[in-house]
């Protein structure tokens, strides 16, 4: 599986459509290791750019602290899973909480 999580500098990003990259990790479920980690430089913020670009690279589940529910629903569209309200925390973090059941979430940060 291939997860996204937006980042500002080496943690995840609280605003998901103004984080300055994203982590871009793939991970083994079955044995609950991560694979790979890439960081890609995020495209210029433009309204309903992100999805596709995720999508593109191959992403299935995006987990980030806060999201507009119109990007929540455009991804939904796409087939790619969405966990909102993630801790500001490092990726590698992040995705071992996640595949072990152990990923705390609050609230969605984002409010529109």
């Amino acid at each position: 599986m291939k997860i996204a999580i937006p980042m500002a500098g080496d943690k995840l990003s609280l605003h998901f459509g103004h984080c300055e990259k994203f982590a871009l990790l793939e991970a083994n479920p079955d044995t609950k290791e991560i694979v790979n980690v890439d960081y890609v430089d995020a495209p210029p913020h433009q309204p309903g750019l992100l999805p596709r670009w995720i999508k593109d690279q191959g992403v299935n589940l995006v987990i980030a602290g806060g999201m507009g529910h119109k990007a929540i629903s455009l991804f939904n569209q796409l087939g790619i899973e969405v966990i909102v309200g993630a801790p500001a925390d490092k990726p590698e973090n992040i995705i071992l909480a996640y595949l072990n059941g152990t990923l705390q979430t609050g609230q969605n940060v984002c409010d529109h």
